[in-house]
């Protein structure tokens, strides 16, 4: 017999962590535990829904965490996306998850430097921060600053490596409007943009369509696959839309059996991918960076590096320039936590 537990745990920010739609100093997220009673073993994963984000946000997601945990059963994968995000997880580490290159520290994943919004003198500094410890391919999330200070950040960064030493990637976030999107890509577009994530935000699909049909840059939709969606929903939005790449959060997009179905359309369609993070612990961050490896993903991924936060779980996961490695001699540590059913 199985039983199952949550827990809630706030993630303290080392900064004031900005997006276009935000500022967070704390990201909340969920742990659930899953108990085999009749061997002992236990498996944690993580329920990393985003308040303001994740399609599953209400005032009663405890409720229907806390149902889940007391009518759960191996069998049968929650429907909500950060929900079943946790259960895989959980399950994986309770089972045991296949043994890789990356896991036996053998490999590692590329994995873009992120820059977070800030004043311009900011985003400089973290610019030449990451320059520094050889990252190979920089995302800027834009849209929080004037235009005119993120074009003279990106013009910044062109003058000193050109675009075949260095790849540039940009989240919008759907910062940009139907009206001055095309305006303001066309003016990013000399600057050697390898891409552009959600220019507008979700649910305008006449407009993105659009959008990715006349962009110089190549557009990735991102919150556009927020939720869980069934096959034929997930290939009729890709077919409407025909972005050049999907970008893929499966604590938001459907946990990893949402993910691969993605990937799975996108490829029908020659449409690449790659995954990011979305702020979860190190427990979350680790399930993503296995399934990565387990995938033989090529391109550079969009993880995070466990460091934002001073109360991360203590993981075998850790950098070495722009590569995430693992440590096969250490283990994801969780400490004891007020557990509820």
């Amino acid at each position: 017999m199985m039983k199952a537990y949550w827990c809630p745990y706030t993630l303290r920010f080392k900064f004031e962590a900005r997006t276009s739609r935000q500022s967070m100093l704390v990201k909340d997220t969920w742990l659930v535990k899953i108990v085999d009673e009749e061997t002992g073993r236990e498996g944690v994963g993580e329920c990393a829904m985003f308040r303001g984000l994740s399609s599953e946000d209400s005032p009663r997601f405890e409720d229907l965490l806390g149902a889940t945990c007391r009518g759960f059963t191996p069998d049968t994968l929650p429907e909500v996306s950060s929900v079943r995000f946790g259960f895989e997880t959980a399950l994986a580490d309770l089972y045991g998850r296949p043994d890789t290159d990356f896991t036996r520290g053998e490999a590692s994943i590329p994995i873009n430097g992120l820059i977070w919004m800030g004043d311009k003198h900011t985003m400089k500094h973290r610019i030449d921060e990451k320059l520094a410890a050889g990252f190979k391919v920089l995302k800027l999330k834009i849209g929080g600053i004037n235009f005119s200070d993120e074009i003279d950040l990106l013009r910044y960064i062109r003058g000193i490596y050109p675009v075949d030493a260095l790849e540039l990637r940009l989240d919008a976030n759907g910062s940009f409007t139907p009206d001055n999107a095309m305006r303001r890509i066309e003016m990013l577009s000399p600057l050697g943009i390898h891409s552009i994530e959600q220019p507008i935000r979700a649910g305008q699909i006449s407009e993105m369509a659009r959008i990715c049909a006349e962009s110089p840059i190549p557009v990735a939709l991102d919150e556009e696959l927020i939720g869980t969606r069934n096959r034929e929903e997930s290939r009729q939005l890709l077919m409407e839309t025909r972005p050049r790449y999907i970008i893929l959060k499966p604590a938001l997009c459907g946990g990893f059996l949402g993910a691969d179905t993605w990937i799975e359309e996108a490829d029908r369609l020659g449409i690449g991918h790659w995954f990011t993070s979305a702020l979860e612990s190190n427990v979350g961050l680790e399930a993503i960076a296995r399934h990565i490896a387990e995938k033989s993903c090529d391109m550079p991924q969009g993880l995070g590096t466990g460091q934002l936060f001073h109360n991360n779980f203590d993981s075998p996961l850790y950098l070495n320039g722009d590569r995430m490695c693992f440590d096969a001699s250490k283990k994801l540590r969780i400490p004891d936590l007020p557990w509820h059913q």
